[in-house]
């Protein structure tokens, strides 16, 4: 059983009592072992499985636990535990109760977000900044929900910055309407969704024995309301105040901090044993993570036995001489690739780095940047398969004009009002057999008081497009009449028309996915992309960019296609990808990760580039959380990013940039880990001579 492979550490704190416990857990410590032997301590307890909860803060990292769980209990048992992370917990228990959820990604509702404040007129009022983007503003929204919560939105903006106080009004009612918007759709983001299932709580009280959480110490003020609005008799807490990392958004280190203050009666145990870094890696990474202040104390030991080599500085005289020197040293090293990892700081050094390893030929598969599942025709085609789904789905048919020539957001909200009414509430009805008749375009209304403009409606007769050889029951569709509609969008509202018809019936995932492929709709999406990425700075076509372009587009849907044949039911087959798509990855090779996406990960040899001062720390990041607390998380990054190593480790840095014609000075982590000599030794040094 799972308690019999524990160390003595570990095995006191999976057989706490019942309580609130919060587990240290270093880095390489056991932790899942640990969470793993503390369920099955409670089963064996005689807890019922569904009175447990397993909050994580990936799907993948709670599917794992479960399944290690699953070796010594029937899956009859431990398919009853709830677990999952915040998100995917509080969807299927609202669902359980009959709550009706449309989750939307931050993307799509950013282009809600734009289409409100486009109309907002900020040019009379005399300010010391630029009004905020709608997409900066959404991410702050995000940030103050996870961070604050309490209070006014626009209030707390103005508090973080003055200079905006001008626009509190304005900001104000941008999200009034926003909300407002959200509610006629049903939409929900992520913080919207635990905000909701915390208010579903206070009315209707969920019960667990005892909660289990991993990865506490990333924990943020909304994230943390919720475990303590559930009805509980104990807390199981694990986590690390070292890997703390996640501050960007809205991770409070506090929380896991003040633990003992906020239960009194609380036990803390601390596991100090390390089975995964070799004594150089782990005192490296000490010697720099204790300039941090320690909030609880902990000595760690280490296991690993036999001879390893010492951690390596590698200095180069020019940054992309950097790259290629890695990526050569990487092709000679018998290390297998999947247990090799290159880890960065900041995007720009994957991108010189998997260019050279895609030129020396060695696979790689890059996570931290722009995923397989944020790319821009992948989100197409996730938005024409919703939009099938469900045809009241305003942002996905928004999300799906861009691609017109001529439409902005606000003129897509407009199409898809007007084929809402004339569907009687489905666009799929609105384009296919329109119910009303009646002009569908309301005269707009100019609020001077708001500063909102848009244009009147105008009707244009439709005897011009009938020489295109449109069928008359397309062409009879009142929604034609608006005189923005040229021939360009009369030609992509047809091809929308046809996919429509053509898809109406479908259920299979890959049937529909297929069909997308292969509809003109998007071979206009694609065509579109190509072109943008192959257009030069002269602003002529590279035919040979874009048709590359077009055939990684092509792949990626049929990648998706392959992802599709797993499922049955396309409503579990888009819930899946939306809730957990960006977990999933593609592709085989070294890995090419940011350090937050290396974290719970460990390879037998390990790169960390670009430790210069200015990127790593990064000291643009470091301003927004202010001098002390920004190095303070740029060093428990640097730690991560270390002790991801079992065996081998390699740092490196250059000291010039050739492009930005940059002279840089090593990272100071360097000189607090003893790699380089601080300023006061190399003086000493120099006088010796």
């Amino acid at each position: 059983m799972p308690l019999s492979t524990l160390n003595t550490q570990q095995r006191q704190a999976a057989t706490a009592a019942y309580g609130q416990n919060l587990i240290i857990a270093s880095a390489g410590t056991g932790k899942t072992s640990t969470i793993v032997a503390r369920i099955a301590h409670l089963l064996h307890s005689g807890i019922k499985p569904e009175e447990l909860l397993l909050l994580t803060f990936t799907n993948k990292a709670a599917a794992e636990m479960i399944e290690r769980i699953s070796r010594y209990f029937d899956t009859s048992i431990t398919n009853k535990i709830e677990s999952g992370t915040f998100h995917a917990v509080s969807y299927r228990l609202l669902k359980k109760a009959g709550h009706k959820i449309v989750l939307k990604q931050p993307k799509e509702l950013k282009l809600v977000l734009k289409s409100i404040h486009e109309k907002r007129n900020f040019s009379h009022i005399d300010a010391p900044a630029a009004p905020y983007s709608a997409s900066h503003l959404y991410d702050l929204y995000s940030l103050f929900q996870n961070k604050a919560g309490d209070g006014y939105f626009a209030d707390w903006v103005a508090e973080q910055n003055p200079d905006h106080e001008a626009y509190r009004d304005i900001y104000e009612h941008i999200f009034e309407e926003f909300a407002e918007l959200k509610k006629r759709f049903g939409y929900v983001d992520f913080n919207d969704l635990l905000i909701n299932f915390r208010e579903y709580l206070k009315e209707s009280p969920v019960h667990f024995q005892e909660i289990l959480v991993d990865e506490y110490q990333d924990t943020n003020r909304l994230q943390g309301s919720l475990i303590e609005a559930f009805s509980s008799e104990s807390l199981f807490c694990v986590g690390d105040y070292d890997q703390s990392i996640y501050a960007f958004n809205g991770a409070d280190i506090t929380i896991i901090g003040s633990f003992e203050e906020k239960y009194p009666n609380s036990t803390v145990y601390t596991l100090t044993k390390n089975y995964r870094s070799s004594q150089a890696i782990l005192s490296l990474a000490n010697r720099v993570i204790s300039k941090n202040e320690r909030l609880y104390p902990k000595e760690l030991e280490v296991t690993k036995e036999g001879n390893f080599p010492a951690p390596k500085l590698m200095v180069f005289d020019e940054l992309f001489s950097q790259y290629e020197a890695i990526a050569q040293k990487v092709k000679y090293s018998t290390t297998p690739n999947e247990d090799i990892a290159i880890i960065f700081r900041n995007n720009s050094s994957a991108d010189g780095i998997e260019a050279n390893l895609r030129e020396l030929g060695i696979a790689c598969k890059r996570k931290g940047g722009t995923s397989f599942f944020e790319t821009k025709e992948v989100k197409a085609i996730l938005d024409m398969f919703t939009i099938m789904i469900n045809p009241k789905d305003m942002m996905s048919f928004i999300h799906i004009f861009e691609y017109a020539r001529g439409v902005g957001g606000v003129f897509a909200k407009d199409l898809f009002d007007a084929l809402y009414k004339v569907g009687d509430g489905s666009i799929i009805e609105g384009i296919l057999k329109p119910k009303d008749k009646k002009n569908p375009y309301k005269t707009n209304v100019i609020n001077h008081q708001l500063g909102l403009f848009d244009d009147f409606y105008e009707e244009q007769n439709m005897a011009k497009f009938k020489k295109h050889g449109y069928p008359d029951r397309f062409l009879k569709n009142p929604i034609l009449k608006h005189s923005k509609i040229n021939n360009d969008l009369m030609a992509y509202l047809f091809d929308f028309y046809t996919y429509i018809h053509d898809n109406k019936h479908l259920n299979s995932p890959r049937h529909i996915i297929k069909n997308i492929r292969n509809s003109a709709l998007f071979e206009r999406i694609a065509t579109t992309l190509a072109t943008k990425r192959a257009t030069q700075k002269d602003g002529s076509v590279h035919e040979g960019i874009k048709e590359e372009a077009l055939i990684n587009i092509k792949r990626k849907a049929e990648l998706l296609e392959h992802l599709s044949k797993a499922y049955k039911d396309k409503y579990r087959f888009i819930n899946a990808l939306t809730l957990g798509g960006n977990e999933l990855s593609e592709g085989e090779g070294i890995n090419l990760l940011s350090i937050h996406a290396s974290k719970g990960l460990e390879f037998k040899e390990v790169y960390i580039v670009d430790l210069m001062d200015g990127r790593f720390p990064n000291r643009k990041l470091m301003s927004k959380n202010g001098v002390e607390d920004g190095i303070n998380e740029e060093r428990r990054l640097f730690y991560v990013a270390v002790t991801r190593a079992k065996e081998i480790l390699y740092l490196s840095y250059a000291s010039y940039d050739k492009i930005k014609k940059i002279d840089y000075i090593p990272s100071p982590f360097l000189e607090e880990a003893g790699m380089v000599q601080t300023k006061v030794e190399a003086l000493s040094e120099a006088l010796k001579e």
